[in-house]
């Protein structure tokens, strides 16, 4: 992940049942990783000339960006410098210094300055006065500034080295004033002492306010995820899977090299996702719906048979019309993905008995939507199942096949010449995979490597398992002591801090990421629908945008198509959920 995120546009919905209207709230971040101290990462990225010139086209302000971003840091990072401050409080707790001079410490005679001698003296007179009545125990002058302070005690310093003691103190006001009371050698020494330590405690607690400060402050845009975590509000976004690759990478750990464990980690970090293009492109919206791009659905949704939901803005927050298209601003990506769901979960409700015109996110009828990503250009496998294994295609007329590091497309292409038509999908400068036209001819392609030195080709089939073996035996723990070992390596890395006093116990929520997350209750719809507010999240990274972009993620998997998709049944408007109200609209295994 060498790319950046830039902007982040987050949008919340609340939905007010009296009004039957959504209000609204939208969001624009810039985020930049900013060195906040000499000790704090230096982060070097990727820039592509492309998208700079895309982002700059649309008007982007790379200035706020680099100017103005708000800083953040990762879990591990976040770690190491609570670490560091730690560290400096403990220091701070046993070295403190009084803030205050000693009265006895005064050499000689202080000179005033003719305009307060006026001052000093009518001070002087008042502490004459309090040694000669004995009834009188202390003395408060009014409020003064610093530079008479000051005098006053170097005065009396010099003036009374015994059988007084000299106090400052704060008004309600904060202004400052000095106390004057008559004490003798012991009761002084007492008095002094009480006051430094009064004094290392203030010091100890504005160093430590400071250095909790800055914290913070680098912590940065990472505390508005770790609240969106915690809330474990529903989290939509529209062909998503990049941009949570990218939140996650940014703002908590460094991606897992296994798909399982990418899996968990998305999990604990959002509980509840639901992808918009995904949701689009299954039953009971595939018929009726052409185009999944962000924009066309956008547009589509406001047609019959759907009803485009009332929203309004919140007070203070920007307002956004549908019909100027402000595409690839991240927060107004965020709010027209947050109309797509309302408007495709609010169809739902017409197959509900009695009919629903409005479907909350916590709805049952919703569930099947939940944490699946959409994957582009993969046809045989279309999402990615965050809760469950993921589809597994036959991919009979598949092949893998290894060769120099020299090779080219062409040279693949020349290779199996005598096969037809073929479709190359590139692994990394070694491998790749090639789709043959008819799957009986993958036998006679394979032998025909057998006695080849440069290069060697295998069947997908034989290519997964040898790929499951070599997994399986890195990973030489039993399931169980596995995820205590990982669990344990874990809670450094995607433990949340939500507070400052819940540093120490914060362990407890996150930490165990391998095992199963215990889940907010999805409850089934009552007649009056609680006010709920959901989480609409946008983010782009040099136009990675969650919402916008349709560049698919195309690393690890591989675009193979061995049969015509087929097609879900269609189902009836009005037709009765009762208890299959739940597998109503289920994600098909099979497209």
């Amino acid at each position: 992940m060498d790319f950046l995120l830039f902007q982040f546009g987050l949008c919340t919905f609340k939905h007010h049942h009296a009004e039957a209207k959504y209000i609204m709230k939208s969001f624009n971040f810039y985020v930049f990783p900013k060195p906040f101290n000499r000790t704090s990462p230096d982060i070097k990225f990727v820039c592509q000339s492309s998208s700079i010139d895309f982002l700059a086209s649309q008007g982007f302000d790379f200035n706020k960006v680099f100017r103005d971003g708000v800083p953040y840091l990762n879990r591990e990072e976040e770690r190491q410098l609570r670490e560091q401050y730690e560290e400096k409080l403990s220091q701070a707790n046993g070295a403190g210094t009084p803030s205050f001079i000693s009265p006895n410490t005064a050499k000689g005679p202080v000179v005033v300055p003719e305009e307060h001698k006026v001052f000093i003296d009518k001070v002087v007179d008042r502490v004459e006065d309090l040694l000669k009545n004995e009834s009188k125990e202390a003395i408060a002058l009014d409020p003064c500034t610093g530079f008479q302070r000051k005098l006053i005690y170097q005065t009396l310093n010099w003036r009374y080295p015994k059988g007084i003691h000299v106090e400052t103190l704060e008004t309600e006001k904060k202004d400052r004033y000095i106390v004057i009371s008559r004490a003798d050698e012991e009761e002084r020494k007492r008095r002094e002492q009480q006051k430094q330590a009064k004094e290392q405690v203030r010091s100890q607690e504005r160093v430590s306010a400071a250095l909790w400060e800055e914290l913070n402050d680098a912590v940065g845009f990472s505390r508005i995820i770790h609240a969106i975590s915690k809330s474990a509000k529903l989290v939509v976004g529209h062909n998503m899977l990049l941009d949570i690759m990218h939140t996650i990478h940014q703002f908590y750990c460094p991606l897992p090299e296994e798909l399982y464990d990418f899996k968990e980690v998305t999990l604990s970090v959002f509980p509840r996702i639901l992808d918009t293009k995904l949701m689009a492109s299954t039953q009971p919206f595939k018929e009726i719906i052409n185009n999944t791009s962000l924009a066309d659905l956008e547009k589509r949704l406001k047609e019959s048979p759907f009803h485009p939901p009332v929203v309004e803005s919140a007070e203070g927050f920007p307002r956004y019309d549908t019909a100027a298209e402000q595409l690839h601003e991240a927060g107004y990506d965020a709010y027209i993905t947050g109309l797509c769901f309302i408007s495709m979960a609010n169809y739902l409700g017409s197959f509900l008995t009695p009919p629903k015109l409005r479907v909350s996110s916590r709805s049952k009828i919703v569930e099947p939507f939940f944490n699946k990503l959409f994957l582009m250009r993969v046809m045989d496998i279309p999402y990615v199942n965050l809760q469950g294994p993921d589809l597994q295609p036959k991919r009979e007329n598949v092949l893998h096949v290894s060769f120099p590091k020299e090779w080219k497309t062409s040279d693949l292409y020349q290779l199996f010449s005598a096969f037809g038509n073929i479709l190359v999908s590139w692994i990394d400068d070694t491998s790749a995979f090639v789709t043959l036209t008819q799957p009986d001819q993958v036998k006679i392609a394979v032998n025909t490597s057998r006695y080849a030195e440069s290069y060697r080709i295998q069947t997908y089939a034989e290519y997964v398992e040898k790929k499951q073996n070599s997994t399986h035996a890195k990973r030489k723990w039993v399931e169980d002591g596995w995820k205590e070992v990982e669990t344990k390596r874990l809670k450094t890395q995607y433990t949340t801090y939500a507070s400052q006093e819940s540093f120490n116990n914060a362990v407890h929520r996150l930490a165990p990421v391998l095992g199963k997350r215990s889940m907010s209750p999805i409850q089934e719809e009552a007649g009056t629908d609680e006010l709920e507010e959901g989480q609409i999240i946008d983010s782009s990274s040099d136009h990675l945008t969650e919402d916008s972009s349709e560049a698919g993620f195309g690393n690890d998997v591989v675009e193979f198509c061995t049969k015509k998709p087929q097609k879900a049944k269609k189902l009836k408007k009005g037709q009765k959920a009762g208890k299959s109200s739940v597998q109503l609209f289920e994600v098909p295994d099979t497209w």
